[in-house]
């Protein structure tokens, strides 16, 4: 398993241009949000969790995007399946330019090696909703000011989307593997409409234990790829007491990003980072704020006592 943890990102660091334009919003706190691009994902924490993002993307720059996005997902076991189900909600703002999705979640999941992990295969449906409100539209210096394949008055359009993914968690490691916008759906517009572009996401974590026993370190990789051209990010975070952590990640010649968050004695987390764009950008905003909130619970049925009559008192 190690092995494979560490041979297909360089696989793909070495094979793929490092420049990625897109169409799924990115995320810096992955680790936080894997159900929004892996529907394996789902009830792998053995418990009903629910998360919430926010991320302002490039503060002060003209046209700059903002995501919102709220997942949710339990365990269940329907005819003595082993199964998860979830939800994922998407409001995403770029410009003129408003999505919202909504995406219904199922995984079935398998244990591997007696028991020591498991893993999910899951499948993600839903709709899309694209809309582009071109009162608010200014073209650049020296072009038309009509494009044919900008809509001349605001139009919205729905489209399917489907996803599909693997996820795999140990006591110490996960992996996941999956996809979105399988079928590369078209939004139509009047005048057309663009096509959703099909996406590939690599996630793998490991959780190393220190010789403090206070402190765990947890490194992870994420790769975002449109197949023509790919984002990677690499992490390491500080954990400590279980509760309290810090890390960095450095994505591959785009930004550097730092985290900090905690969870709270009655289970909620709260996370926040903060991205430095490494290139020409950073000098046209402020950087990206992203924040996120979690909490996971489980139902535990107290079994009701049985009373018995003494055999004394019969």
């Amino acid at each position: 398993m190690i092995r494979f943890l560490i041979i297909i990102p360089l696989a793909l660091l070495f094979g793929v241009i490092v420049v990625f334009a897109q169409q799924d919003p990115q995320f810096s706190q992955y680790m936080s949000n894997t159900l929004a691009f892996n529907p394996g994902y789902a009830g792998s924490k053995d418990a009903i969790c629910a998360s919430a993002l926010h991320r302002i993307n490039w503060v002060g720059f003209p046209g700059a995007y903002a995501t919102s996005m709220f997942t949710a997902h339990a365990p269940i076991s329907p005819f003595k399946i082993n199964s998860g189900v979830g939800v994922t909600i998407l409001n995403d703002k770029i410009g003129y330019e408003k999505n919202l999705g909504f995406n219904v979640v199922y995984a079935y999941r398998i244990d591997i090696k007696n028991g020591e992990g498991k893993l999910g295969i899951g499948v993600s449906a839903g709709f899309l909703n694209k809309s582009m409100n071109v009162d608010k539209w200014e073209p650049p210096e020296g072009t038309p000011v009509t494009d044919p394949a900008i809509p001349n008055q605001k139009e919205s359009a729905m489209t399917f989307d489907l996803g599909l993914g693997l996820y795999y968690r140990a006591e110490k490691l996960y992996l996941g593997l999956s996809s979105t916008n399988i079928t590369q759906p078209k939004v139509k517009f009047e005048k057309g409409g663009p096509d959703l572009t099909r996406h590939y996401y690599i996630t793998a974590g490991y959780n190393l234990s220190m010789p403090n026993p206070s402190f765990d370190l947890l490194p992870s990789v994420f790769i975002a790829s449109d197949g023509s051209a790919s984002s990677f990010d690499f992490n390491s975070i500080i954990l400590y007491n279980k509760r309290i952590w810090g890390g960095v990640t450095y994505r591959l010649k785009a930004a550097i990003v730092g985290m900090v968050g905690l969870e709270l004695k009655n289970g909620l987390r709260i996370g926040y980072s903060y991205d430095f764009a490494t290139t020409k950008l950073s000098g046209y905003n402020s950087g990206t704020h992203e924040i996120t909130l979690g909490y996971c619970f489980n139902i535990i049925r107290e079994k009701i006592p049985h009373k018995y009559k003494s055999v004394r008192f019969l």
